[in-house]
């Protein structure tokens, strides 16, 4: 599917996907998810954080213990992401969709798409790394979410499915060649 530059052959260049990235935040999923869809044919990069910063009033933020509305809000936005994702894919793009999907709710994510083939990327770059990634930007209004609680969501809560990739000493020009290296055979779900 790659040839040795790791640019997409012809064959995978011709075959549409959803590409679905998630990690925690500050894993690179917006860098990478930009760089993929550049490589790609046809492509766009959805972010489903959009659908959170839409609200206008009554927004309620995710926190390590996030109430029933704050968790009802991401289930509507990780469907409106689903659903716009779904809409591109079948108007003939490539879909890069990129969002902070951990524990139970990746399975959810994946059977709110409908097109397939789906392939899941998670980013798991170590957490000292994402700690300092995260002290180096802005903040974004998140939530009162702590890194390590996240972390823990996402290795003991989240489904084991597609490819996992520990990008914490890869570039993120490395890190979208490693995924197009693995892509194909690794990430796909039925």
């Amino acid at each position: 599917m790659t040839n040795n530059n790791n640019e997409i052959t012809s064959e995978s260049k011709n075959e549409r996907g959803i590409f679905l990235i998630t990690g925690i935040m500050a894993a690179g999923k917006s860098t990478i998810a930009q760089l993929l869809s550049e490589r790609l044919e046809k492509s766009v990069h959805v972010r489903g954080d959009l659908f959170r910063k839409m609200i206008v009033n009554g927004g309620v933020g995710m926190s390590d213990t996030p109430s029933i509305e704050a968790l009802e809000q991401l289930r509507l936005r990780y469907k409106l992401a689903a659903k716009v994702s779904d809409e591109y894919y079948q108007s003939g793009f490539n879909v890069v969709l990129q969002d902070v999907i951990i524990g139970p709710m990746l399975q959810d994510i994946v059977e709110y798409i409908q097109h397939r083939p789906l392939y899941v990327i998670v980013l798991t770059p170590r957490p000292e790394i994402v700690a300092a990634r995260e002290a180096s930007r802005p903040k974004k209004g998140y939530g009162a979410m702590d890194i390590s609680s996240l972390e823990s969501v996402l290795q003991s809560e989240t489904p084991r499915i597609g490819m996992w990739i520990d990008s914490s000493n890869l570039t993120p020009e490395e890190t979208v060649d490693e995924i197009l290296r693995r892509v194909f055979t690794e990430a796909k779900i039925q």
